[in-house]
């Protein structure tokens, strides 16, 4: 990629200094280390997915737990896991956490053709780090969120080469252990790629049909998972819910009524998105948004919804910063992960029963943010960065990753 000097992106490209990187090393290792000592079996999420292999692995069936949410092929997936001690577990799955979202920052910054040496590259992960709460509480709770948030740049990037069949696979493979990356299919019929859309229906649909066959209640995720989705009335996962329609009945709005204003605003959102990818202009932000606006958008109406959600789209757009135009060159994008700052205290949302006010904010105006890319355009709609200077898509697609 082109550099310039004139503004901070030609800074934020350069190659980072070695005292960077051992900041960041230093961050990432004591936020693994803190997770290992304050959390058993790997996070609490995590115990969820190996308890329900070792209920499999008994002759159970997984789905006897409610919060078990995923597909039969993660019950397979968590196997490994479930044959190990908790003490392995302990130190194992925050390393393994910290290290996935490393991976998906590189990713996202590959995407947008910055140097994985860069200035950026070192600053942007030590700053999710220390300044993005999510970041904290996904490693504590060893949620397998992170296999979507190294999925879905990974497959974006995958995309801006050309190999949209492999992106499609990679997000098949995302989609058979958590099926959070669902919406991204949209991407691929915006994009008229049908072998991709094939792939990222067909991967998970195999890997847990075969999965299915080896349980003893094979039609368990559609009888009991899918209803508790659906109803969205568990006491204690409400109290965490992000999302308006989980929000705003904690405010006195009728449910019906918040319901029918977050899928209003869910679908808004996908034709912000639609109309985004529909622009076409060159560089990787048409990708890049147009993947955060699904996502963001099916935030908004999904049952659950929480804060570790938003690292699958905040290091996307925080990548972009180098460009002209992106989301994070505008001041809604900074406001809105104000609230996710850890430490700074907020009166009547400091408990954690009611931080979900806060990730509530968080979630929307972000999402009104990338809405607004595909409703009105980015001011500099070529994706240039910095100074005016074009990107070199062809000499970019060739860079190793």
């Amino acid at each position: 990629m082109r550099t310039g000097k004139s503004d901070i992106s030609g800074w934020l490209v350069r190659p980072a200094g070695g005292h960077l990187w051992a900041v960041l090393v230093i961050v990432l290792a004591a936020c693994a280390a803190h997770a290992a000592r304050v959390t058993s079996d790997g996070g609490m999420d995590n115990a969820i997915v190996v308890r329900a292999a070792r209920t499999w692995l008994a002759g159970g069936s997984p789905y006897d737990d409610p919060h078990f949410l995923y597909f039969p092929s993660a019950v397979l997936a968590a196997v490994p896991q479930a044959l190990l001690p908790g003490a392995v577990l302990r130190v194992l799955v925050p390393g393994a956490v910290t290290a996935l979202l490393a991976l998906a920052w590189a990713c996202a910054l590959r995407l947008h053709r910055v140097p994985l040496g860069s200035r950026l590259a070192a600053l942007g992960l030590t700053g999710l780090a220390v300044g993005f709460a999510p970041f904290g509480h996904l490693v504590r709770l060893g949620n397998w969120t992170v296999t979507a948030t190294v999925a879905l740049p990974l497959s974006l990037l995958l995309a801006s080469r050309g190999r949209w069949t492999a992106a499609g696979a990679v997000v098949g493979a995302a989609v058979a252990l958590k099926p959070l990356l669902a919406p991204v299919l949209l991407l691929f019929l915006f994009a008229g790629r049908w072998r991709a859309l094939a792939a990222a229906v067909l991967v998970p649909a195999l890997a847990s049909g075969a999965a299915a066959l080896a349980m003893p209640d094979p039609a368990g995720f559609f009888t009991r998972t899918l209803p508790f989705l659906l109803r969205g009335d568990d006491g204690f996962v409400r109290l965490y819910e992000a999302s308006p329609a989980a929000v705003l009945p904690r405010l006195g709005v009728p449910q019906g009524l918040a319901q029918g204003l977050a899928l209003a605003a869910a679908c808004a959102g996908v034709l912000c998105a639609y109309r985004r990818w529909r622009r076409g202009d060159p560089g990787p932000l048409r990708l890049a948004e147009t993947g955060a606006g699904l996502m963001l958008s099916a935030f908004l109406v999904s049952r659950p919804s929480y804060d570790h959600y938003l690292l699958v789209a905040v290091p996307l757009l925080l990548a972009g910063l180098p460009y002209g135009g992106s989301v994070a060159r505008g001041v809604w994008f900074w406001i809105s992960l104000v609230p996710q700052v850890p430490g700074l205290t907020w009166p009547w949302l400091d408990s954690e029963r009611r931080r979900a006010f806060r990730d509530a904010f968080t979630l929307c105006v972000l999402a009104v943010t990338v809405a607004r890319q595909g409703r009105s355009g980015a001011p500099d709609a070529g994706g240039r960065v910095p100074s005016g200077r074009s990107p070199e898509p062809a000499r970019a697609a060739a860079t190793p990753f």
